[in-house]
């Protein structure tokens, strides 16, 4: 199983009043990590990287903890009604990351410790909508599961969620350490999501992730704890041997799940970019093989005012007829939430 250890730790000043903050400076400390105390998480200035390259590879072994300050939290569609701000980054290395758009050349890792003000915050939120249910997405900037470890944000959130009556959280992940999870209180408010792909996506694109099996396996502990279970399958890549990659996915997905009778919820994300994200790949990834040539796409303006690169609409179609049909045939109780 992987496990995160930080090549340096950043930490606000102010960070170390809260208890989450001076636990991880002392698991900092134990674990030999170079801690420095700053003024600012906005504010990162010993990252080392001459090149993007290093840039970016030193930026996913940083580790900064701060005080999440604005507590107004951005929609969140198709996913949820919002955002809930527990981490920003992933200490992953997918070439194609849509936060390659938004967290420029420097990813560093953010964990906020203020997790009360921010649950109340999201209490607040919710009980404007009362008597509409509201959803919160764990994971629209992050994944944060790769530090769980240090920080029981996602603990609390789920406990949290579990006595919350109009409120419910999800999160998606690609990692597979869910053990500290599988005792927690949850009253099924949380859906926890695994993002797979085929296994020769995986292999080449998603570095320093879990193989589809242990996300799989990851996915089973989840199911067994009687949490509400997700697939996001994506970025789908149309590419020559596809439908046999995707197939071969889905039956062992199926397969591992033939005795889950529970609804299982799928969302689907073909892959797309932005001038400002390919821009970014190619400095960091300059040998990659992903699919960026814009004359192939159409251009679409999305929900956050800037343009992404979508497959054509016969590519869309083909690639949205075959995942609802295999879905389909291969689990009895689904629900796909959505194709984009």
């Amino acid at each position: 199983m992987y496990v995160f250890i930080p090549k340096r730790a950043f930490f606000e000043k102010e960070a170390l009043d809260y208890p989450m903050g001076k636990k991880i400076y002392l698991k900092m400390q134990e674990l030999g990590v170079d801690t420095e105390i700053i003024g600012s998480h906005n504010r990162i200035t010993g990252i080392p990287g001459k090149t993007p390259q290093e840039a970016f590879f030193e930026a996913k072994r940083t580790l900064v903890v701060g005080i999440r300050r604005t507590l107004d939290f951005e929609s969140c569609k198709p996913s949820a009604h919002f955002q809930l701000p527990l981490v920003t980054s992933c200490v992953g290395e997918c070439e194609y990351c849509y936060l390659n758009t938004t967290l420029g050349k420097k990813p560093y890792i953010r964990v906020y410790v203020n997790i009360e003000e921010i649950l109340k915050k999201a209490k607040k939120y919710i009980e404007k909508r009362v008597p509409e249910i509201t959803f919160f997405e764990g994971s629209a900037t992050s994944d944060p599961l790769p530090v769980e470890p240090y920080t029981d944000s996602l603990k609390k959130t789920i406990e949290f969620f579990s006595k919350e009556g109009y409120g419910y959280f999800r999160f998606v992940t690609k990692f597979s350490n869910v053990d500290s999870l599988l005792d927690v209180e949850h009253n099924q408010k949380t859906t926890i999501r695994f993002s797979i792909n085929s296994e020769s996506i995986i292999k080449q694109f998603e570095h320093k992730t879990p193989s589809l099996d242990g996300r799989i396996n990851a996915a089973l502990k989840v199911a067994k704890a009687d949490y509400k279970l997700g697939f996001m399958i994506g970025p789908i890549f149309h590419y020559p041997g596809w439908e046999y990659e995707y197939d071969k996915m889905l039956f062992k997905l199926a397969k591992c799940f033939q005795n889950y009778n529970k609804t299982i919820e799928f969302e689907l994300i073909t892959y797309r970019f932005t001038a400002r994200a390919k821009k970014n790949i190619l400095e960091v990834f300059p040998r990659t093989k992903l699919p960026l040539e814009e004359g192939e796409r159409i251009f679409k303006f999305g929900q956050f005012g800037y343009g992404k690169y979508l497959y054509p609409k016969e590519k869309m179609e083909e690639l949205k007829n075959f995942f609802e049909e295999k879905i389909r045939e291969y689990f009895p109780a689904h629900n796909i939430l959505y194709f984009v």
